[in-house]
């Protein structure tokens, strides 16, 4: 079968964007001048189809008669270039623009692609200037491709047109007869590490312990003998106990026995997860909590109508190794958990977290990691491409800047969708298998792609770190997939639902199975993407773009033939039983048999050590800034304060017509929102309130104060907007270093006393906010480490909150609407804590005072939300990196509108300094803006929580007055912005 080619680009006279793109790039950041850059996009055609109709198919389908032209066979030669760059994903990668290829070719010609039959997408990069193939080389290994997943190859004029040279098609060479193996387990304890450590099963000792003492039992064993296994464990046994044990999925560490020490005091710890985080949400008793921890999401009432299933996830480590894909693949991951709660939700937001290095590093870069700059890009792009092909809006967000994210960015993406509260007769949050239920696949197909993904992120990155592991998703199979389910959801052709994530069929399958109490799973029934996946690999892939649902026999032909009218794969691959065994067959071939409750519960308890080391605060007294507009503008243009618009832009927040409070408010639709605002239910005002809080700079200091401190932060927001805090509930998302003490890492004890305080800190912060957690995840193992080099990132907190406002037509932005209305400060008083201050940061110190919630603010948010209700206030903005000068200053450039302000009237606490008055974080301050002819009303709503500091004017300028009166702040507000803006301008 010869392998035909199809090549399409930009007529000359046409612009072409992305080469533009790249020439602008490569100018800046590289200082390479390569003149123009063509992109080519190239598809490799392996099926046997004759010339005419290969002309004919190209036209048609590949074409914009326009602005484009196309070549078959040979690539165009209509450019002026000197270099060619080709850069093709390698096998096994998904590729998302051949396999639309192939559906489109597939349709056209009116016949299936048959076993390797296949289109891939190859781009090929033509440059202008014949500049020293060393800078070629630059470009293509920081620009054009990523060598984990992509193949590349520099080629002058000459060779590129060469018609006889071979190129690289990136066929898939599995196994052409997969076996299955058994492995001995009775071997030495340094064998059992070996095993763990070869194939990625990131397991210790005693769990190997478990796992071999468990096939010593006489009656698994006669068990196993009559399924025609032995006293070896078979590697899809092996690999999938794995996965279901991986620190990914059971969270080991959130739920093993800590003894904790504390000023030489000691306690016992039964678990961080339930001693805390679900003890709060169990003490408090909200009765709006429906479903919470034992779901994909968790699911709150909004009214008697609707209920809400909100997640967020981390995908860190794969988005390490290739930033798109593992970005893409976090944000529609992540659409499937709430998707896959319940009978099923319609999704109806997303948001996105990410923290990063300076994308401006100049430093030289440790083997393997890339530059922050690529992963800020990568990411960005791949959560853009995720959600805005799933139509999904992407309402709420931020991004963090600090130098331990060099080694491993974190990227948090959230989802959010409603569902009816009751669906064919039942509640909408409750499911369950039924022993005789079919187990259906539906949506994409399984590939090598996503192997060992909850294994691989239970452990550092280290230059091991598989390949397989990267995973690319496709929105467009996936949108399909999720408008069918929710067809078939609403009329009633399903039990219970749940996504192929972590541990593919393996655990969806798995998990489901605990409702039926056991099942059956066929692997040769799977459909794969290419030939010659071993079994263990077909169970285990996280190949994306999949659910699981069980289906009634009488239910399935309706089943299916709606998927086929729907275009949507979907294949029977078990049974749900009541067997209590976990039964896998290959070819009516046993391949796996183990117990329900070994496979969920045997994985042995953690007990581990945590020691915290007390830091001692000291007052930290630099001299103040000489001019304080001027060093106002440098807070602003700092990387955590300044504009991200460049990111927000290129996220739609306004597909599904929902969005009231967008990521961008003001005048000029450019203002940073505190929360965002949606009006899901077209016949009611009743709204929904997104907001977060992540502050991980405080982590130098004490995790306790930072995980209080993003929880206020959280609510701050949310409250601001006009969120309920009576009707609120929170997620946690934790990302962290090693924990566990060992000989690689010694200080392991301390990192886990600092998960302690940090998770002993939200619980306090829940029961005196009365707002409860509904899901959460942790993601342990953020460390890079090669060699002598180790980068541990900052312990970090995500918080995020979601909350019901009865009137979405009173929810309040943070720019300020007209002039000649009282500036009041509401809250708790500024104080003299400048530990992580972007002022101390500016000056180079990581020293001081640490900033405290102090609970009392949470009278001051009920009575704000009140105020607010009544139609008191007409702006709001929470005070918090840079401090009130950076609130004051957006609040004003975002709405137009000068404003002057007094510190002298500023509730302060501490040494009485005008600098730490202006750019202190102290958390619980809201500025707001009160209607005019309101103020009396309003102050004597708020009572000692708000106190007036100024008004709006009519110049357009923000004033500020010291302690003395004097004025010490003087700034044009377009000044100001400029300075807020520009800063991520050069990306």
């Amino acid at each position: 079968m010869r392998v035909k080619r199809i090549f399409t680009g930009y007529k000359l006279e046409f612009p072409d964007p992305l080469g533009e793109k790249l020439r602008r790039r490569a100018k800046k950041f590289f200082d390479i001048d390569t003149g123009r850059i063509w992109v080519v996009k190239a598809y490799y055609v392996a099926k046997d189809i004759p010339d005419n109709l290969l002309l004919e198919m190209a036209e048609n389908l590949f074409l914009d008669p326009v602005s484009g032209i196309f070549t078959v066979d040979a690539p165009p030669d209509i450019y002026p270039f000197h270099w060619a760059v080709e850069v093709t994903l390698k096998p096994g990668v998904t590729d998302n623009e051949g396999k639309v290829a192939r559906e489109s070719i597939s349709f056209y010609l009116g016949e299936e692609f048959k076993g390797k039959e296949n289109v891939f997408s190859s781009f090929h990069y033509l440059i202008e200037k014949n500049i020293p193939r060393l800078q070629v080389e630059t470009i293509s290994k920081e620009l054009l491709a990523n060598t984990l997943i992509q193949h590349y190859e520099i080629l002058d004029r000459v060779r590129y047109l060469d018609p006889e040279r071979n190129f690289f098609v990136p066929f898939v060479r599995g196994i052409e007869n997969p076996t299955v193996q058994e492995i001995d387990l009775n071997v030495p304890d340094e064998e059992l590490l070996r095993i763990s450590e070869e194939r990625i099963l990131a397991l210790n000792l005693e769990e190997m312990h478990a796992i071999r003492d468990y096939l010593k039992r006489p009656e698994v064993l006669e068990e196993r003998k009559k399924v025609g296994l032995s006293d070896r464990i078979t590697d899809v046994e092996l690999e999938a106990i794995a996965q279901t044990w991986s620190e990914h999925c059971k969270h080991k560490i959130f739920n093993a026995v800590i003894e904790y020490e504390e000023n030489g005091k000691k306690e016992i710890i039964e678990g961080l997860f339930p001693s805390f985080i679900k003890r709060a949400t169990e003490e408090l008793k909200k009765p709006f909590c429906l479903s919470v921890f034992k779901d994909n999401a968790g699911v709150i009432k909004i009214n008697e109508n609707w209920s809400l299933a909100f997640k967020v996830e981390t995908h860190n480590a794969p988005s390490a190794l290739d930033p798109y894909g593992g970005a893409l693949t976090g944000i529609l991951g992540v659409n499937r958990d709430p998707f896959g709660t319940g009978k099923g939700a319609k999704l109806i937001f997303n948001t996105d977290v990410f923290c990063f290095a300076d994308p401006f590093y100049k430093g030289e870069l440790p083997p393997r990691v890339l530059h922050p700059r690529r992963i800020f890009e990568g990411v960005r792009e791949g959560v853009e491409h995720g959600g805005n092909k799933m139509g999904i809006p992407t309402v709420n967000g931020s991004i963090v800047f600090d130098e331990s994210f060099l080694g491993r960015p974190l990227v948090y993406c959230g989802t959010g969708g409603i569902m009816p509260a009751r669906i064919c007769g039942e509640e909408s949050h409750k499911k369950g298998a039924r022993p005789g239920d079919y187990a259906v696949m539906v949506g994409g197909r399984v590939g090598k792609d996503g192997i060992h993904g909850a294994t691989f992120s239970s452990r550092e990155l280290d230059e091991h770190s598989p390949i397989s592991a990267v995973q690319i998703g496709d929105p467009i199979t996936q949108k399909k997939m999720f408008d069918f389910l929710l067809l078939a959801r609403d009329r009633c052709l399903y039990n219970s639902i749940t996504d192929n994530g972590a541990g593919g069929l393996s655990s969806s399958i798995g998990e489901m199975a605990r409702e039926s109490g056991g099942c059956e799973i066929y692997l040769d029934k799977v459909p794969l993407k290419y030939e010659g996946l071993s079994p263990w690999e077909i169970l285990l892939s996280e190949s994306q773009e999949r659910m699981t649902v069980a289906v009634p026999p009488e239910k399935l032909q309706e089943f299916m033939e709606l998927s086929k009218r729907m275009d949507v794969e979907s294949t029977v691959v078990g049974r749900f039983t009541d067997s209590g065994k976990f039964h896998v067959f290959y070819k009516e071939r046993t391949v796996a048999y183990l117990d329900m409750g070994f496979f969920h519960e045997g994985l042995p308890r953690m007990r581990l050590k945590a020691k915290w080391i007390p830091r001692k605060e000291k007052d930290v007294l630099p001299d103040p800034p000489k001019d304080y507009g001027a060093f106002i503008k440098k807070i602003l243009g700092r990387l955590n304060v300044c504009s991200k618009e460049l990111v927000v832009r290129q996220y739609d927040h306004e597909v599904q017509g929902g969005s009231v409070l967008k990521p961008l408010m003001g005048v000029w639709n450019d203002g940073p929102s505190d929360a965002a605002v949606l009006k899901p239910f077209p016949d009611s005002w009743e709204g929904i309130v997104v907001s977060h809080g992540i502050c991980p700079k405080f982590s130098r200091f004490d995790t306790y104060h930072m995980a209080q401190l993003a929880f206020d932060e959280a609510v701050r927001n949310n409250v601001s907007a006009g969120g309920d805090i009576d009707h609120m509930a929170a997620l946690d998302n934790f990302s962290w270093c090693d924990p566990i003490k060992s000989e690689k890492n010694p200080d392991g004890d301390f990192k886990l006393a600092q998960l302690v305080r940090a998770c002993k800190a939200i619980y306090n912060s829940s029961k005196a906010y009365g707002v409860p957690f509904i899901s959460g995840k942790d993601s342990m193992k953020n460390d890079y480490v090669h060699g002598n080099i180790k980068i541990s990132i900052l312990p970090t907190l995500l918080i995020s909150v979601v909350s019901k406002t009865p009137d979405v037509r009173k929810s309040i932005s943070m720019d300020l609407k007209g002039r000649g209305e009282w500036i009041y400060i509401v809250g708790l008083p500024t104080r003299d804590e400048m530990a992580g201050s972007e002022y101390f940061e500016e000056l180079g110190i990581r020293d001081g005072k640490v900033p405290k919630v102090d609970f009392r603010v949470v009278e001051a948010y009920r009575k704000l939300r009140d105020a607010i209700y009544r139609g008191l206030v007409t702006s709001a903005h929470d005070v918090s990196d840079g401090g009130l000068a950076t609130a004051l200053s957006e609040m004003a450039f975002s709405g137009g509108i000068g404003m002057e302000v007094d510190l002298g009237e500023l509730p302060y606490h501490g040494v009485k300094r005008e600098d730490f008055a202006l750019f202190s974080e102290s958390p619980g301050r809201i500025v707001v803006s009160v209607k005019k002819g309101k103020e009396r009303e309003f102050e004597e709503a708020l009572g000692e929580f708000a106190k007036r500091i100024g008004e709006t004017v009519g110049r357009s300028v923000l004033v500020i007055r010291g302690f003395s009166g004097k004025v010490i702040v003087e700034e044009d507000l377009k000044a100001l912005k400029k300075s807020w803006r520009d800063t991520l301008k050069g990306l």
